[in-house]
């Protein structure tokens, strides 16, 4: 096979949010960059292009105006409770994680607006938690959604590195695979790999590993940012935890099948330290798409906190772990009831007003800046036009009339037979009791009614109280719901410098990690859960990190 060779100031290994920063930000700085990813140049921005665009930030304007008292105090209380570092590897993460928090509360806005960068004025509340001040969640809402969403987030820094290519100073190659860093004397000097058969798939869709040649790449510096390992499910079991129980025999796939975890392997075998490789950030809202793009594709659910969540017995799943509260506190009780499956059981009022399809092809409103959309399907009657399709079309939607029909279609699923009537009858009914008085026992009423305390949940996230077999807010809906493969929340270890670190925690020379592919910094600056809004805002501040480290480096 031919082998074509290459030579940049920098080498950019993964063209997703965090590579396309760190690219902008060494291009800024006058050197030449050469971009490499395995997938062909539709898939440029990588998993970004698909995600909500939410961000974190600490004491912003919006939430100002929305009359949240946010501080880098309480920032700081609400990570490290929900983060729970306890390992000697979580020395390099713990300061990342101050770092971030400070790039949260001050500069990370100001230096997105500069680029364009806008955000919708009511602020999310992800990850509300549930427990005490000094547990796991958001005591306050933080969820920042881009004004366009992933697509939205990645235009200044498509934008960059276009102009870039115009101007002859950065090559991109689509379709190079690397298979191998380039190590001399200790020293990481580039990376080589194989050229792939040209490709036409469109965005996401799977791509041939056919081979028709090689290359190598010289270069000063090399930043990995291929992302984790969400789109390969035998290395998500290999890592699994047992803390979170067995893996569950079968999942859905919230990112596309190229989020395969190769580069980490690669990273190692050229010195890398890989941590925290069992820490990871699945959730359990999925929903099976039905019109996918990749193998086993799943959206997520963003729910508001009104729906009962039973388990697949009907059992109604404990305080605190409602929609919206704690993820892996979930996952993790799931997990030990047998069953790879559990249930949503809500009205048609519901539906309406609290869910939200995660993803920018689900937002079409937000994702193409569409305000005349965005107000009739976020404040307009009847159900947004994403989640209408999937009541319509989605394998995992019962859309019934009444409570035993209802039933009765659950059961008719696969795994449905599993459902005991009598208890999920029995839950429904208990909680619409509640109902009758503005007083209860029912820890999930009491947080609704709190929850729409805050004018943002009001609004658009959460739907009156109400019983839910009222027959005035139906149909009656359930959704089976599945584990959704997503985040690797370890990776390779880095300094604050984003300079990957050798076993003996020594800097290796040329050689740096950005994005999920660290852990989003440091090998894992979540600990063991995220906050929400974390995922891209971490590939922002690991990328530029990164490519300002390596500029000043060459």
């Amino acid at each position: 096979m031919p082998t074509t060779s290459h030579t940049a100031d920098i080498l950019v290994i993964g063209w997703g949010l965090a590579g396309l920063v760190a690219a902008s930000e060494a291009l800024e700085a006058g050197k030449r960059v050469i971009i490499v990813d395995q997938e062909p140049r539709t898939n440029l921005g990588g998993q970004a292009w698909w995600s909500f665009g939410g961000l974190f930030f600490v004491d912003s304007p919006e939430q100002r105006r929305m009359g949240i008292k946010d501080s880098l105090e309480l920032a700081h209380q609400d990570w490290f409770a929900t983060a729970g570092f306890d390992r000697n590897e979580d020395a390099w993460p713990k300061r990342w994680a101050e770092a971030y928090l400070q790039f949260a509360h001050t500069e990370k806005r100001s230096w997105l607006r500069e680029k364009g960068v806008r955000f919708f004025p009511v602020v999310g509340w992800a990850e509300r938690g549930g427990y005490t001040a000094l547990g796991p969640g958001n005591s306050v809402p933080r969820f920042h959604i881009t004004w366009g969403t992933g697509p939205g987030l990645l235009a200044p820094f498509r934008a960059a590195i276009e102009t870039g290519e115009a101007q002859g100073r950065v090559t991109v190659l689509p379709r190079h695979r690397v298979s191998s860093l380039t190590v001399t004397n200790g020293t990481v000097v580039g990376a080589a790999g194989e050229v792939l058969a040209p490709s036409g798939a469109a965005r996401g869709f799977a791509s041939s590993r056919d081979a028709v040649g090689a290359f190598t790449i010289s270069a000063a510096a090399t930043v990995v940012s291929a992302g984790g390992i969400g789109g390969n499910h035998e290395l998500v079991r290999n890592h699994w935890p047992s803390r979170l129980g067995s893996p569950p025999e079968k999942m859905i796939t919230g990112v596309p099948a190229y989020v395969d975890g190769s580069m980490l392997a690669t990273s190692e075998n050229a010195g890398a330290n890989l941590i925290n490789g069992d820490r990871m950030w699945h959730y359990v809202e999925g929903i099976e798409n039905f019109d996918p793009v990749w193998p086993q594709h799943g959206i997520r659910i963003l729910p508001g906190p009104s729906s009962l969540w039973l388990d697949a017995t009907g059992k109604r799943l404990p305080v605190p772990l409602f929609p919206g509260f704690d993820t892996l506190g979930t996952l993790a009780h799931l997990r030990a009831t047998g069953h790879d499956h559990s249930w949503f059981v809500l009205s048609k009022k519901i539906i309406e007003k609290e869910f939200t399809l995660s993803g920018s092809e689900q937002n079409p409103d937000l994702t193409g800046k569409d305000i005349s959309l965005l107000i009739k399907s976020r404040l307009g009657k009847g159900a947004a036009g994403p989640v209408q399709a999937f009541m319509d079309n989605g394998a995992d939607f019962v859309v019934r009339d009444t409570l035993d029909e209802l039933i009765s279609g659950m059961k008719a699923l696969p795994g449905g037979e599993a459902l005991n009537a009598a208890t999920v009858r029995a839950e429904v009914e208990a909680r619409d009791r509640e109902m009758e008085n503005d007083f209860t026992k029912d820890s999930q009423i009491a947080m609704l009614r709190a929850a729409r305390s805050y004018r943002g949940d009001r609004l658009i996230r959460t739907a009156p109280p109400h019983r839910i077999t009222d027959p005035s807010a139906g149909p009656l809906i359930a959704v089976k719901l599945h584990v959704l493969t997503r985040k690797s929340l370890g990776g390779i270890e880095t300094d604050l410098e984003s300079r990957a670190l050798g076993a003996r925690g020594e800097p290796i020379p040329g050689l740096y990690a950005a994005g999920e592919s660290s852990g989003f910094g440091g090998g894992g600056m979540h600990g063991y859960r995220a906050l929400e809004g974390t995922f891209v805002g971490g590939c922002l501040f690991s990328g530029r990190t990164a490519g300002r480290a390596m500029a000043a480096a060459v």
